[in-house]
């Protein structure tokens, strides 16, 4: 008697499951079309997975309630995956998890199911605690020599403050990294940073140094190595899916255009294009509740036109330790400098390209141990997971995220 190997059977209960969502899809109004997009192009636009998802979850309560069982939720996730291979997320455990995760009862396959039930409000997932990201306590990449004695501490951080020479400044900096996380991460200490170590306000390259001690060379350049080439095409391509608004038009031909007269340069407008395919999660019934796309674009970037103005700008903000861009020039496709606002101050960007704006913003965050901005969750974590490699089996994500992650790593 010949006895299938573990492997054996997985692959023919992959190819059970996949057939059975097929044939699920062939026998349902509206299922050819989600299997001739994918044929077509090796990925689903939002609209036919909302498509799949709906029919799935039709077939599957009709047959076996509004309440079926965690297998079966799992065994529908695994065989969209093994009908579909290259919907899977190739960074996550089991590949399927955006469309149902046992772990935590999220997921396309669960939230679809949640709406049938009629129970949103009463059933909606509790949102888990975020185990990775900027908030998580970081030790440096690697070990060096530093001033880890409060005598030695507090004299190279009395010199910072009144020194003009910019290199020691840096090294002195360097030195002091990890008496700075740990004010970071005290609750008592976090909000004195800035008074602390004032030089971040004039000196830039400060949050890109520190960032780059607390994660290595390689993770910090991957924004800038990856964006032109890898990611921002597909930003794109997946956004003229999307419903056309009229900003998110001017935004794609900004983004592909060589030089730009109204509006963002290219790189920004490929930024806030993201923005748009992950936009805000829904808040329930907090205030002010879901706010559009656009509204979200204003939380990453804002712009004036004078330097004369910033302090007039922050004069008008309340405090906020959620850090964002402000953007100074003629005119928004013509920056002259840029600044990362946070806590009232306005904090120096090493250099005005948009895109290098956008990775010392991002850096911001872990370097002032700050959590991200609530409309921009999406965002941010995807650029943590997908472009910076950081706390990726660590961090929970919007299954929105996990979906677009997996299209841009496919």
């Amino acid at each position: 008697m010949l006895i299938s190997s573990p492997p054996e059977k997985n692959r023919a209960e992959e190819r059970r499951l996949g057939q059975m969502i097929e044939d699920i899809l062939k026998s349902n109004p509206g299922g050819e079309k989600v299997i001739n997009e994918y044929t077509r192009t090796k990925s689903l636009s939002d609209g036919r997975r909302r498509d799949l998802v709906k029919i799935l979850v039709a077939q599957l309560t009709n047959e076996h309630g509004t309440s079926p069982s965690r297998r079966l939720k799992e065994e529908y996730a695994k065989g969209i995956i093994s009908l579909f291979p290259y919907l899977a997320d190739p960074r996550s455990k089991l590949g399927y998890e955006h469309y149902y995760n046992a772990e935590d009862g999220s997921g396309y396959l669960a939230w679809r199911i949640k709406t049938l039930q009629k129970e949103a409000s009463e059933g909606r997932m509790k949102r888990q605690p975020q185990t990775g990201g900027p908030t998580t306590d970081s030790d440096p990449f690697k070990e060096d020599n530093w001033l880890n004695d409060e005598r030695q501490c507090q004299e190279a951080i009395a010199l910072m403050k009144h020194t003009a020479d910019e290199a020691v400044v840096k090294e002195k900096m360097r030195l002091t990294l990890t008496y700075r996380q740990k004010m970071l991460h005290d609750p008592k200490e976090s909000s004195d940073i800035l008074s602390i170590f004032p030089r971040f306000m004039d000196i830039p390259g400060l949050i890109d140094q520190d960032f780059g001690l607390l994660f290595g060379d390689a993770t910090s350049a991957k924004l800038l190595e990856k964006w032109s080439t890898n990611i921002k095409p597909k930003v794109i391509a997946q956004s003229r899916g999307l419903t056309q608004t009229s900003e998110l038009q001017d935004l794609i031909q900004n983004a592909e255009a060589t030089e730009v007269e109204e509006g963002w340069d290219s790189d920004m407008s490929s930024i806030l294009m993201l923005v748009h395919l992950l936009p805000p999660s829904s808040q329930g019934r907090k205030r002010p509740g879901k706010i559009s796309a656009r509204k979200a674009c204003d939380c990453l970037v804002k712009f004036i036109k004078t330097v004369s103005s910033i302090q007039g700008h922050l004069d008008t903000i309340g405090e906020s330790l959620q850090p964002y861009l402000l953007v100074v020039g003629p005119k928004r496709s013509r920056v002259q400098s840029c600044f990362i606002v946070i806590d009232q101050h306005a904090l120096p960007c090493k250099a005005s390209n948009s895109l290098a704006c956008v990775d010392e913003l991002f850096k911001a965050h872990f370097v002032f141990g700050t959590s991200y901005c609530q409309e921009l969750t999406n965002v941010y974590s995807f650029l943590q997971i997908t472009v910076y490699d950081i706390d990726v089996e660590t961090t929970k994500v919007n299954p929105r995220v996990a979906e677009l992650r997996a299209r841009m790593l496919q």
